[in-house]
């Protein structure tokens, strides 16, 4: 048996971004994570590509994981559109008059988990153990015993990180509204003959949404949504008859196409954890909230909510507290839950609208694009969320 002041159960980038926050301070921390050490600190391309905000990349800064990603990876996001329908009129954001030459920055999201791994094994107050498997959590007293493959660690807080369909959300007894969209999404990336001009298209078309992101090197990462059964038979397509379908797809707006990376597919189920927090143990990342991708801001609140976690932590210590106080963990719920609860039943709302075909909706989805491009607070309001510097270094 060994101590910490704190146990991650959960090694992504909301895990190993908690046990940065935390060590910090001051605290102990062990990370437990399923992959093997190899996997962990070297992990492969899967496909997806992360909107980060300027508070975002303040926060991987502040952690000291920004410099442990190439610039060449890094993407600037200029200008984002929305469409739905073939020819019609776009939603359009951008950072004019902001002061900035980004409305975000497109990095993968294996850069990030690789650049926390290093950042995190360079601490001397965190301890990573790879190829580990949570057996069973308990409670003696006022510390938290986590049971694993390699033993028993004792620590006075114990924080579940381990995805949307984590396995110790149910060992504690946490159940969580989980919505599926019965809907599966393909993510590679593909190169093409046109510039993008650092533009992302979020493209509601009939019966597929599309989403193409901008990345440096004349390439751009596809996100396409159908139903499970077409998502599979493309991941699998050849890659001549998989190009030739794409162009058709995407309507040829970037010209010819060709697939440059793996294909990778992931279902689509968005999950709302009903708590937080129990005595001595807070979930964060997408154990507590797993958001649907259409608004892109499911990575950026998991770093908010680690950064809350951590910041509450801090504030209870200075009331000797101790770390797993249920009274330093609830306003810590409260915190994340006031961040997180509109934003989640607002992006289903939007999911739900922009994904169905009846023509009501469609008719909805051209005039809301159309009215709310010409309301000019309303996309200044939305281009501040989605840039989210209020608090940016």
């Amino acid at each position: 048996m060994t101590y910490h002041d704190v146990t991650i159960m959960g090694g992504g980038p909301a895990g190993l971004a908690a046990a940065l926050s935390l060590e910090a301070r001051g605290l102990s921390v062990a990370v437990l994570e399923r992959a093997s050490h190899s996997a962990w600190g070297e992990p492969a391309f899967d496909g997806r590509e992360i909107a980060l905000t300027h508070h975002s990349v303040s926060v991987l800064k502040a952690l000291g994981a920004w410099d442990h990603i190439p610039q060449v990876a890094i993407s600037p996001l200029r200008e984002a559109r929305v469409e739905t329908g073939r020819s019609n009129h776009p939603l359009t954001f951008d950072t004019n008059g902001k002061g900035v030459d980004a409305l975000g920055y497109l990095v993968s999201n294996h850069s990030i988990r690789r650049s926390l791994y290093v950042a995190a094994s360079q601490r001397p107050g965190i301890t990573l153990h790879g190829g580990t498997v949570t057996g069973h959590l308990r409670r003696i007293g006022d510390d938290m015993t986590v049971v694993h493959s390699g033993g028993e660690i004792t620590s006075r807080l114990a924080v579940g990180a381990d995805g949307r369909f984590s396995q110790i959300r149910r060992l504690q007894r946490i159940g969580a509204v989980m919505h599926d969209f019965r809907r599966a999404m393909l993510v590679c990336r593909m190169a093409h003959d046109l510039p993008h001009h650092h533009v992302a298209t979020q493209w509601f078309d009939e019966g597929q949404t599309i989403a193409l992101l901008p990345v440096n090197g004349g390439a751009s990462s596809l996100v396409l949504t159908l139903p499970r059964e077409e998502i599979e038979r493309l991941r699998v397509l050849d890659r001549d008859t998989f190009n030739a379908e794409i162009m058709e797809r995407v309507g040829r707006r970037l010209g010819n196409m060709r697939l440059v990376s793996t294909r990778h597919a992931y279902p689509l189920k968005a999950v709302y954890a009903h708590r937080f927090v129990a005595p001595g143990f807070a979930l964060i990342g997408d154990a507590a909230v797993g958001m649907h991708p259409i608004t892109a801001h499911g990575f950026n609140l998991g770093l908010k909510g680690q950064e809350a976690l951590a910041q509450e932590v801090e504030a209870g210590l200075a009331r000797d507290e101790s770390p797993g106080s249920l009274s330093v963990l609830r306003r810590f719920e409260r915190r994340h839950r006031m961040a997180t609860l509109p934003l989640f039943a607002a992006t289903n709302g939007i999911a739900t609208l922009y994904t169905r075909d009846e023509p009501a909706f469609q008719i909805l989805r051209r005039t809301g694009l159309r009215v709310a491009d010409a309301l000019s607070p309303f996309k200044s309001a939305v281009t501040a969320m989605l840039m989210d510097r209020e608090r940016a270094a």
